[in-house]
């Protein structure tokens, strides 16, 4: 199969999906997966069954038993769909989460009605990324179709919280050996980082819940107590004057967007302090207390020039500073979670199919970009081991967790053209 051939019978047919390609996309989008706390993970896993298996795709549902916010309420559920070609090759493998955050408030659509109004498609998902996950669909259907004696395999997946870390998704299914090189060799996630844009990786990420202690005392005699909340102004003072001066002159040479995002940042996710806060119906008057307790989450954002234990070390070291120095001063730290950094090259099989893919389509060289989060790349390259991994896929990358959230339609058919070439270019006989 030649790139020509490809391109002559690829492309138009997916423009003639057109239509196909919006009922998906609004299907996908009715149904209201949201994460937390994990709604509809079964639904939507077994509309993707019914919608895979008569198109010769063999369909395996798995539950991530056991991992954080799995339960019968809620539980962990996935699709993998695996097609088989003619010959033997290497495995191309379409990753998209199944999990929308919370609607929020200020739409003028419905969130979850899928509603398609001048070219574009709104609702909660549609860009991050359902509208990824239906272009992938379409894509491989075209491709398998016209060109069924392809060598390899085409993989489509449909994986759990990816919104709040993917431990009952991707992670899951890499421990379990699903994203192991010896059975999958090139991965995309459609993730919405625009249809010219490669996106080879992500910073790294370090979560961090800091305590600070202190004595209970009556409100009218808090010199007979000790303020946690105190020493915690204390913590945020130290890192104003110290922490975010320092990161703020670190860059990266990861070409991360948007711009802003290629230096070092720490993000104060919550803080609380004091009494806990009252039932919403409670109309009664605080207690007059010193606060014993303040409790702060941090979230860390690093680049791939820093390392895990470096970023840890310098809030630790800041907190023992002011140990030394700030008489009653203690605290505990307790890490949430981390993942390192990654990138994939730019000469990765899978890069350099998709840019030759978006030149054919769109007539332009891609910008090549790591994006300011992470998403599953992270366990796909950290515990399955394939690093020949991307982020590409329709719809803009602002717009997600947005209201008005919306994906275009021809962005999603030129993407879906590019991901067709690219099954053209890593599925033939001699790849």
């Amino acid at each position: 199969m030649t790139d020509y051939k490809a391109s002559v019978e690829l492309l138009p047919a997916i423009d003639a999906r057109r239509e196909e390609l919006i009922a998906l996309t609004q299907d996908l989008i009715r149904i209201p997966t949201v994460n937390p706390p994990g709604d509809a993970y079964l639904e939507i896993c077994e509309y993707l069954a019914r919608r895979l298996k008569p198109r010769g795709f063999h369909v395996e549902l798995i539950r991530a038993e056991g991992t954080p916010g799995d339960s019968d309420k809620y539980p962990r559920w996935n699709v993998i769909a695996r097609r088989e070609g003619a010959h033997p090759g290497g495995c191309v493998h379409f990753n998209s989460h199944i999990d929308v955050v919370e609607t929020g408030s200020g739409w003028t659509f419905d969130p979850f009605g899928g509603e398609c109004r001048d070219g574009r498609i709104y609702g909660r998902g549609a860009c991050d990324m359902k509208g990824g996950l239906a272009t992938s669909i379409i894509a491989a259907e075209v491709f398998a179709d016209l060109f069924p004696d392809f060598a390899g395999a085409i993989e489509i997946s449909g994986t759990a919280d990816e919104e709040t870390g993917g431990y009952g998704g991707v992670a899951y299914l890499a421990e379990k050996g699903w994203f192991s090189p010896a059975r999958v060799q090139h991965v995309i996630i459609p993730e919405p980082l625009n249809k010219d844009r490669i996106c080879l990786g992500h910073r790294g990420v370090w979560w961090a819940e800091i305590e600070t202690h202190g004595r209970i005392a009556h409100g009218s005699m808090p010199f007979l107590g000790d303020s946690a909340i105190r020493h915690m102004g204390a913590v945020l003072a130290e890192m104003e004057a110290t922490l975010y001066p320092a990161l703020a002159s670190r860059h990266t040479s990861m070409p991360v967007v948007p711009p802003q995002a290629r230096q070092s940042t720490l993000n104060i996710n919550s803080l609380h302090g004091g009494l806990p806060e009252p039932e919403a119906d409670f109309t009664g008057f605080p207690s007059a207390v010193v606060a014993h307790s303040a409790r702060m989450v941090i979230d860390r954002r690093y680049l791939i020039e820093e390392t895990g234990e470096g970023v840890r070390r310098e809030v630790v070291d800041l907190l023992d500073k002011l140990k030394a120095e700030r008489p009653g001063f203690s605290y505990d730290i307790r890490e949430l979670w981390t993942v390192a950094p990654t990138m994939t090259a730019r000469d990765a099989p899978v890069v350099t199919a998709v840019s030759s893919a978006i030149t054919e389509v769109l007539g332009l060289s891609p910008e090549y970009v790591v994006s300011p989060g992470t998403y599953d790349q992270k366990h796909i390259d950290r515990i399955g081991r394939m690093h020949n991994c991307i982020a590409y896929g329709p719809g803009i990358l602002d717009l997600a967790h947005q209201p008005d959230e919306y994906v275009g339609v021809d962005d999603m058919l030129d993407a879906a053209k590019v991901m067709a070439l690219t099954l053209a270019t890593l599925l033939t006989a001699d790849s």
